[in-house]
């Protein structure tokens, strides 16, 4: 297996470096403000398939296509519905998703073969000059294996995904930490994935939103299934009555500085001052930390659910999902 090549996207001419590889049908792994993506050229069907094999990703759930800027989205997607203008000019570029009927020249395995297309404008400036530099969209998911902790730090990816990406450019830790929030513009418009940008937020400029936030047995959207975002550790959900047992190995993931904290072999803090946003930037950090410790089992502390906090507990429920079913 071929080596990964680790650039450092401070440097221009690294960037130009990655965007010849993805024009050339290869795969890279850029940091966007929620996540790395690993992309390739959404109108390259052969490389978007490298995509999939190197996560192990099923073909049967779509990707999120990245644009430059919001005129080059409407290439690729029909934003005749009256709600996507608001919500480009209020959250774009930003950590938001829309899904609209697909156009143009998107690969339709990028969409598993829905007639739709999800399409976002990143604000992080290392993904947007990639874009503009291979010339194309990029389509892109998290870039770790299919199902686990998502990456906040190219050294995440490189864990996760090293000898499988041609290269990763290095944009240091990821400001958001969580992935986008994704709103399919139907009639009425619907969440599909809570996200980096609070439901509340969105809500204040389209009015109360329908959650479609469950795949069933198609995903309309990527994170729709139950079981993602998983540590190899077994991850469980409990308030503060739950501690070890003795001899246990548990480690702690707390909201707020906990009580008891010296029974737990390792701890882990969101927010020292309460703050959601914090936490939601910390979250897969801590994660990826716990889970390297080789714990018995980790136990996670409800987040209040105002905020961000809906994103980050949608996280928790999937990843003690997907957990067991790991073990």
């Amino acid at each position: 297996m071929p080596e990964t090549t680790v650039l450092s996207a401070s440097d221009p001419r690294n960037i130009e470096s990655a965007a010849q590889v993805l024009r050339e049908g290869g795969l890279v792994a850029f940091p966007t403000e929620t996540v790395y993506g690993l992309g390739a050229d959404a109108t390259n069907a052969t490389a978007v398939a490298g995509i999939f094999e190197a996560k192990g990703r099923p073909r049967l759930d779509p990707l999120i296509v990245h644009v430059a800027d919001p005129r080059e989205a409407a290439r690729f997607g029909s934003f005749r519905a009256q709600p996507a203008g608001l919500l480009m000019e209020r959250f774009w570029p930003g950590p938001l998703t829309l899904v609209v009927p697909r156009l143009g020249a998107i690969a339709p395995i990028v969409t598993a073969g829905l007639e739709t297309v999800a399409l976002r404008c990143p604000a992080h400036p290392v993904a947007r000059a990639l874009i503009r530099a291979a010339g194309n969209p990029i389509a892109a998911p998290s870039a770790n294996r299919f199902g686990s902790v998502s990456p906040t730090e190219a050294e995440h990816v490189r864990e996760q995904l090293g000898g499988r990406v041609d290269v990763i450019l290095d944009g240091g830790p990821c400001g958001v930490g969580l992935e986008s929030t994704i709103v399919a513009l139907t009639d009425p418009p619907r969440v599909l994935r809570a996200g980096g940008i609070a439901v509340e937020d969105i809500e204040a400029v389209l009015g109360p939103l329908e959650r479609a936030l469950s795949a069933g047995d198609r995903p309309l959207a990527p994170g729709q299934r139950a079981g993602h975002y998983a540590t190899y550790t077994p991850l469980d959900i409990a308030g503060d009555g739950e501690v070890p047992a003795p001899g246990e190995r548990v480690g702690l993931l707390a909201f707020v500085p906990p009580e008891q904290a010296e029974r737990f072999a390792a701890v882990e803090i969101l927010s020292r001052r309460g703050d959601v946003r914090e936490a939601a930037a910390n979250l897969f950090s801590a994660l990826h930390r716990l889970d390297r410790l080789g714990l018995d089992r980790i136990v996670a502390r409800p987040v209040p659910e105002t905020g961000l906090g809906e994103a980050i507990m949608d996280r928790l429920r999937r990843c003690a999902a997907g957990s067991r079913q790991l073990c």
